[in-house]
């Protein structure tokens, strides 16, 4: 192992400290076009990486909304590179359900406090500071290394990801990509084990208008009311039960739950896995494993009429549909059969249509995260998992580049409790995690070149 390995606990403060001034800089996403002021947390990533070895380029998509790139060039042009990719803004709040300032980036009881703790400044930091330690080591990588600290990760990358990958591609292209999020040990029924995501969901965003007739309101009698026709169509896709997908994840996950075997047998069987869902005794654990196995629609967002006393003529219905592998293109059929005759009635627009994605666990990457993870997890196998929403991974997939979400988290971590805090309240992570990422970075960055000729 190379002397570069070591992670002390100078590299813990400085991730600690990174991540608090990441929080309190307040990069807030709401999907709106002049949100996200990214180029805060980006300008602060260059500051902290400029230094001899490491070439530096910056990226505006729109004022204020930027995304920046930091590389260690390899020593042989032909050799694989490797990208350490991390978001640099973060999701709204409501204040009100915190116990602490969302955006105070607070220590307290081993723990930093703040809005992005988990999703993902962590590792956007412990990244940072990995990278740091290793340009300013001597370190030099046969093939490229880069640091992507990347802008609107949290509104599907229009702004970010997407529009470097179709602007800038040669900026962040990379052979392998580490992103969000994976490295939860999760205790089940044969031990130990940790997850690791090769996957994710497709997004098939749709906006459906619904017309009408307009008219006064004091006389609804009859009438062609948007709203009415809006409401059945909400109705309708609240009950429409689409097939399920189940994958060889799928039944990697199902084996890591502490379920009677006739329950797990039922969610195992494409004809009784919604019924073994609906009976669980965990709400949680229902919502998780039904996004896991079926594309699903949620109608999220309605805009609509102009005045109390006017029937409406229009409806906007927004609906947030995430899509399982295979079936990415099947959308409007979905939409169709969810429908029915209504579905003639709406026209119907696509938001975002990226199909889900998947990268293989048979490469030297995934061998070499699983033996590193072993060092803070012993004889802990890792299973890859679906990510039920959307990363910017998928940017990568879809030009061939072998994409996993990793991390690694201490035995302190809850896996429920973990997950709530995702675009949660009172979002925190603890110090030994953020340690044990900044050290597991530095091993695999070492490492992978080896492994990848070998």
């Amino acid at each position: 192992m190379s002397d570069l390995s070591h992670t002390d606990n100078q590299l813990t403060n400085e991730t600690v400290d990174l991540l608090q001034q990441l929080i309190r800089h307040e990069c807030v996403n709401t999907g709106q076009s002049d949100s996200g002021e990214e180029i805060r947390n980006s300008d602060l990533l260059e500051t902290f990486l400029e230094g001899p070895g490491v070439e530096l380029e910056r990226f505006d998509c729109l004022p204020g909304r930027r995304s920046m790139v930091a590389r260690i060039e390899g020593t042989e042009p032909s050799a694989p590179s490797l990208c350490l990719m991390g978001h640099t803004d973060v999701v709204p709040v409501s204040p009100e359900g915190w116990s602490r300032d969302p955006f105070g980036g607070e220590l307290i009881d081993g723990e930093v406090w703040g809005r992005g703790a988990v999703d993902m400044l962590n590792l956007t930091s412990s990244m940072a500071v990995a990278f740091r330690h290793l340009a300013r080591s001597g370190f030099r990588p046969k093939g490229d290394l880069v640091f992507f600290g990347v802008a609107d990760e949290e509104a599907g990358g229009t702004y970010g990801a997407k529009w470097m990958a179709e602007h800038h591609w040669d900026a962040m292209a990379a052979d392998y990509v580490l992103t969000e999020f994976g490295g939860l040990p999760t205790e089940t029924p044969d031990g130990k084990k940790i997850t690791l995501a090769a996957g994710e969901k497709g997004l098939g965003w749709r906006r459906l208008t619904v017309k009408g007739t307009p008219g006064h309101g004091s006389m609804p009698f009859g009438s062609d009311n948007a709203v009415l026709k809006a409401a059945e169509i909400i109705r309708r896709l609240g009950e429409y039960r689409p097939a399920a997908k189940l994958t060889e994840m799928w039944q990697h996950q199902i084996s890591t739950l502490d379920l009677e075997d006739e329950t797990k047998d039922a969610l195992l069987n494409p004809e009784s896995v919604w019924d073994a869902i609906s009976n669980l005794e965990s709400p949680g654990l229902a919502r998780h494993l039904h996004a896991c196995s079926h594309t699903t629609f949620s109608p999220n967002v309605v805009h609509g009429g102009v005045k109390t006393n006017v029937i409406p003529d229009s409806v906007e219905i927004d609906v947030d549909i995430r899509t399982a592998p295979g079936d990415s293109d099947q959308v409007d059929q979905h939409l169709r059969e969810a429908l029915g005759e209504l579905f003639d009635e709406v026209e119907v627009r696509a938001i975002h249509d990226d199909p889900a994605t998947f990268s293989s666990t048979d490469t030297p990457m995934w061998h070499l995260l699983q033996e590193m993870m072993q060092k803070a997890h012993p004889g802990a196998p890792l299973i890859p998992s679906l990510i039920v929403g959307a990363t910017d991974a998928r940017f990568y997939r879809d030009r061939g580049s072998v994409a996993y979400g990793a991390g690694l988290f201490s035995d302190r971590v809850n896996s429920s409790d973990f997950m709530a805090r995702f675009h949660g309240h009172d979002e925190r992570v603890d110090v030994d995690s953020l340690a044990l990422t900044t050290q597991l970075w530095i091993d695999v960055v070492t490492n992978f070149w080896a492994r990848v000729d070998s």
